[in-house]
């Protein structure tokens, strides 16, 4: 059950940032940085069986495998710009956290276009007469 380790952990690390806030918020906030940057990384051995497992069924299906790294490139790309404006969040940086969200979807959008280009050439193929 790590659901219950990581909201443990979330849930010690609240109170004492709650606690530690009133004297010394620059370490509440060092001390909330550092739980997510543990959480995340409790996290990265699930994240490599999803990303091997997600491969194993592109190769089966004969999907291009750049397609699979791409779309996985962008899943990345989500959740890292995510993680980043909540902690700018986190830190009253309102503005700056904004920023990083429209940096990771101009990103996205920006990797995402030779997988729409493909699909519109695909269904245009499908259609009869072009």
């Amino acid at each position: 059950m790590e659901i219950i380790q990581i909201v443990g952990l979330g849930l010690i690390a609240t109170f004492l940032a709650l606690i530690v806030k009133e004297q010394k918020p620059t370490f509440a906030f060092m001390l909330v940085v550092f739980v997510g940057c543990v959480i995340f990384l409790f996290l990265i051995d699930q994240v490599y069986e999803i990303v091997r497992m997600v491969e194993r069924i592109a190769f089966n299906a004969n999907v291009n495998l750049i397609y699979v790294e791409t779309i996985l490139k962008i899943i990345g790309i989500a959740y890292i710009a995510e993680f980043g404006a909540q902690i700018t969040k986190d830190a009253g940086q309102g503005a700056i956290a904004s920023k990083i969200e429209l940096g990771g979807k101009i990103l996205i959008l920006t990797m995402a276009i030779p997988i729409l280009t493909v699909i519109i050439e695909t269904v245009l193929g499908m259609i009869p007469g072009t």
